[in-house]
């Protein structure tokens, strides 16, 4: 899957890895912003990667294989021109990261496969291609189990005072945050999705917080109920997890899908991290 010469991009709503492999073989990982054509114009995103990745290239790649979240078959167009504008003599191809994580988990043996990390997505895959999508619908309307939902479920408990005094206390404090910089940067600002996906660390780092442990749970319950189970055949065949909502509360999500009779075979931070 990965070429000599190549640069190959796992890329999420929050940060992307690309992976460079030189000509004598020799192989680096550099990490930029995320790119994700649903909330960044070709412009931005040449900006991005000019100011981000093109200052660690020694050599420009000759082909170029970018996986990204938002990259439909309506907007890789807008990834595909700005990769064209920076690297006109390259072979480029763009598709979703749905396809990367397909490819890297399955081979060519047919499964499910999930992202859970600052969004969330799924899919069906027959061994050689995507024949069946559960929408993810974005942070707003779906994106069950992810780090935008855990961030927005979070701060909404914190705000209306769900949760234990002295759990809003830390959590306020923890990310040195008010109620008004919350509305700010979650009304206001570009990019809120990643806003909120920042606080789902808050969730691992009060282990022992029943309310929490709840709310994670629920979460990843929502995901297997409104996204898994629509899935034919989902109990006989290997369900693979990529993301780093998945690999961080990876206890917590195996709980989750035993009570569904489901099991998950892999479950990896990244395309290129175990």
């Amino acid at each position: 899957m990965i070429l000599k010469n190549s640069l190959t991009a796992d890329s999420g709503s929050t940060k992307t890895e690309w992976r460079y492999v030189a000509a004598d073989g020799r192989s680096y990982i550099y990490r930029t912003d995320g790119v994700n054509p649903y909330y960044q114009t070709r412009e931005e995103i040449v900006r991005q990667i000019e100011l981000q990745l093109l200052p660690h290239l020694s050599h420009y790649p000759t082909v170029i294989r970018f996986y990204g979240a938002g990259c439909s078959p309506e907007k890789a167009p807008i990834v595909q021109e700005a990769l064209h504008t920076l690297f006109p003599l390259a072979d480029i191809s763009v598709g979703s990261d749905m396809l990367g994580a397909a490819r890297l988990t399955c081979g060519n043996e047919p499964g499910i496969v999930c992202i859970l990390g600052t969004g969330s997505n799924s899919c069906y895959y027959n061994g050689s291609s995507i024949v069946h999508n559960v929408s993810p619908l974005g942070y707003i309307l779906g994106d069950e189990g992810s780090g935008a939902v855990l961030g927005k479920i979070l701060v909404g408990d914190v705000l209306k005072k769900q949760l234990p005094a002295d759990l809003c206390e830390a959590f306020l404090h923890r990310f040195d945050v008010t109620p008004a910089s919350l509305i700010e940067h979650v009304y206001r600002r570009p990019f809120p999705n990643r806003y909120l996906a920042q606080f789902a660390v808050f969730y691992g780092e009060h282990p022992e917080s029943d309310e929490l442990n709840l709310l994670l749970h629920d979460a990843f319950s929502a995901f297997v109920r409104r996204n898994l189970l629509q899935y034919k055949d989902v109990t006989q065949l290997p369900i693979h997890f990529v993301g780093s909502i998945a690999y961080h509360y990876a206890d917590v999500l195996r709980k989750v899908l035993a009570e569904y009779n489901l099991q998950a075979a892999t479950i990896r931070k990244t395309l290129f991290q175990q």
